[in-house]
């Protein structure tokens, strides 16, 4: 075939530079995409003298954007970082200087409609699964390129480009602190392995005995330096549940030195065996998160909680990072970080991809796969239910738990493939607290005409209400709409906690009740009444904390705070294959066979504790009976979907569909049943 030419805009993003591409200009399919990346950046020598690289990690850098699949965010970002000198493509790690280019290209691609003055583009990395909102002058409508910032690295002044990280910590490990504690010991150094929008594993200079002061030349001419660092490298991603990662840029590692004052610290960056020229953005957020907190290698005497400024210095200069922290001590958390960083559009034009990169011609029906995505958008729509003149508006999907946890995990895999079918975008509203009573009742309350819907399940329209009385009734105040799927309940520990089994843990409490504490989404929710359960059937006392939604309460299980929990097998799941959490036992009735070897309550000694979790969509009572069957026609057709159904069962989830009236009558005995544990168990809501 002759070169492959596609269009392309040539970017100095923050202190990176490299092409950005709208997705439909590459070619289909993972392996031909990767191999036209290659082709264009020249990876195959380190010269990149065939191509747009500049010889370096931080020019051989690629952005690919495209309408965002994520009913909350604007425009999806997949990051690539292609090699120098070898044929590879990772699209692994995130880039926050690149990033800062995503927006202005967006905007001028047509992806996002510009306000005057300023515009703020919600970006999904698709890397790392993290939401970052980017800010940018567009006065006019206009994007512009010209102002008086300045940042380190990076010649003459430019308009500034903020960006805010909104949910970044953990996004690739699934814990700030991966490994369970702030400071790990390896080898006999002590060290920091954090996932702030980058995995990072933070050493402090002088316990390698350096300044921290050290040029990028002295450090790169330090072999042995090098080697000790790769090899600490080596083991803490394996700590990190990353697993083997000598082909992997990360977790990468920094040293880190004090800084000129209280409010910073100096910081050395690799990438990962190479130091970098200044400091990427990504590594500054995780470096600046490691100073805000205590308890780390990298930790500030100062300690405060609230807003703070932080300044990471490096080789070439400082990066500003606002960090908000809320709580003190152990129990302090990063709420987000933002920073300033600029850009500027170099040229935009044609580009030309060698023949020689593709290990097949991209030619034929391989181009035609571009027009699939589209087409088929465009064939779904128009196989939507006609029934009556709705949507005709935005969808609004609200979940009653936080961001981050099981039921937001499946809410957003559902709304990614009904809004397509529906013809509206659907947006999803995390409206976490009381249990699921804050999102029970607004959406009770909503106008009942299809446009607000809500991710019900098994707490808040069966255990909640049987536990106490609420200003809604999860029957009356409701149209169900259809069945979503069901998960089992899994027993989980801290993965340090000195428990062997089942058996072990109660001979435990029985010599000390108390000894440990087991963490809930809240009281009225499954994981509560699963430990309660457990409690009233092995003879046992043990303090539960209830929390607002599963995602803190697995982080704090993570970490420690908490030893144990009855989360749904679909939260449990990613984190027990990362060896964070560690499976005791099911309960429910039959083993699963994710995890063959892991005992049900029943057969390791415990009966009674039967506890399967259900999900499922509901509308506001009076919600005209054609739009809650078009809607039922159309979930169901998602659930139908192969994708959806490997998706939700690779994380331990059955999907199941249902009528509505099949779905109605669930809710009904599943109220009946759990007023009865109720009473049988003597629980209470406090």
């Amino acid at each position: 075939m002759a070169s492959l030419t596609v269009p392309c805009v040539l970017m100095r993003a923050g202190t990176s530079r490299g092409p950005f591409f709208l997705r439909d200009w590459l070619p289909a399919g993972d392996e031909a995409r990767d191999q036209a990346l290659i082709g264009a950046i020249g990876a195959s020598d380190l010269l990149q003298v065939d191509g747009v690289g500049g010889g370096s990690t931080l020019t051989s850098k690629v952005a690919i954007v495209s309408r965002s699949e994520q009913p909350d965010c604007d425009v999806d970002y997949l990051f690539a970082q292609v090699g120098v000198g070898q044929k590879s493509v990772d699209t692994r790690p995130n880039c926050g200087n690149m990033l800062s280019g995503v927006a202005p290209f967006a905007i001028e691609q047509g992806l996002v409609q510009a306000a005057d003055g300023e515009t703020t583009v919600r970006v999904f990395n698709v890397n790392t699964r993290s939401r970052i909102d980017v800010t940018v002058l567009t006065p006019g409508g206009r994007v512009s390129y010209e102002g008086s910032t300045s940042i380190d690295g990076v010649a003459g002044s430019a308009a500034p480009i903020r960006l805010n990280f909104l949910d970044a910590w953990g996004s690739v490990t699934g814990s700030l602190f991966p490994t369970g504690r702030r400071i790990d010991t390896i080898d006999g150094i002590e060290l920091t392995c954090i996932d702030a929008a980058m995995p990072l594993m933070i050493l402090r200079a002088a316990d390698l005995g350096l300044s921290g002061r050290e040029s990028p030349t002295d450090l790169d001419a330090d072999r042995a330096l090098l080697a000790r660092i790769e090899q600490l490298r080596l083991a803490a991603g394996e700590r990190m549940g990353l697993g083997d990662v000598s082909d992997s840029v990360i977790p990468k590692p920094v040293i880190v030195s004090a800084g000129d004052d209280e409010h910073s610290i100096t910081s050395r960056y690799f990438t990962p065996r190479r130091c970098h020229a200044s400091h990427a953005v990504t590594g500054a957020i995780g470096v600046a998160t490691a100073f805000a907190l205590p308890g780390t290698v990298a930790s500030s005497p100062l300690g405060q909680s609230g807003t703070r400024k932080v300044a990471v210095l490096h080789p070439q200069g400082r990066i500003e990072v606002e960090a908000v922290i809320e709580g003190q001590g152990d129990d302090a958390r990063i709420q987000r970080a933002a920073l300033v960083r600029t850009a500027r559009k170099i040229l935009q034009g044609d580009l030309h991809i060698p023949e020689y990169v593709f290990s097949k011609p991209i030619s034929g029906d391989k181009d035609m796969q571009k027009l699939i995505a589209p087409a088929l958008a465009a064939t779904l729509a128009a196989s939507a239910p006609a029934a009556m003149a709705w949507p005709d508006k935005t969808i609004t999907l609200v979940v009653p738990t936080a961001a981050g946890g099981g039921n937001d995990a499946m809410a957003r895999t559902i709304a990614q493939k009904l809004g397509p079918l529906l013809g509206q975008t659907i947006i999803i509203d995390n409206r976490a607290g009381a249990n699921g009573s804050i999102a029970s009742e607004y959406v009770a309350r909503a106008t009942p005409d299809g446009h607000t819907l809500m991710f019900g399940y098994i707490a808040t329209h069966a255990m909640n209400p049987a536990l106490q009385k609420l200003r809604y009734d999860p029957v009356a105040d409701f149209e169900a709409v259809g069945l979503v799927g069901t998960s089992p309940t899994l027993m989980v520990s801290s993965a340090t906690v000195p428990v062997k089994d089942v058996k072990d843990l109660i001979a435990q409490l029985k010599a000390k009740p108390d000894k440990y504490t087991y963490a809930s989404a809240g009281n009225g929710t499954a994981p509560h009444y699963a430990a309660e359960l457990f409690k009233l059937n092995a003879g046992v006392v043990m303090l539960g904390v209830p929390y607002k939604g599963s995602a803190p309460a697995v982080s704090d299980t993570i970490g420690g705070q908490t030893q144990f929990m009855f989360p749904s097998f679909f939260t449990a799941l990613p984190h027990v294959k990362a060896g964070k959490l560690k499976a005791m036992a099911i309960a429910g009735p039959k083993r699963s066979p994710l995890m063959p070897d892991v005992p049900t309550l029943k057969e390791a000694g415990v009966d009674g504790v039967d506890v399967q979790q259900w999900y499922g969509l509901f509308a506001p009572a009076k919600t005209p009976k054609p739009i809650v069957e078009q809607l039922n026609k159309a979930l169901n057709q998602v659930l139908n979907d192969k994708d959806i159904i490997k998706r939700i069962e690779d994380h331990g989830a059955d999907v199941e569909t249902s009528t509505p009236e099949a779905f109605g009558k669930l809710v009904k005995d599943e109220l009946a049943r759990w007023k009865g544990v109720v009473q049988k168990a003597k629980l209470s809501a406090d």
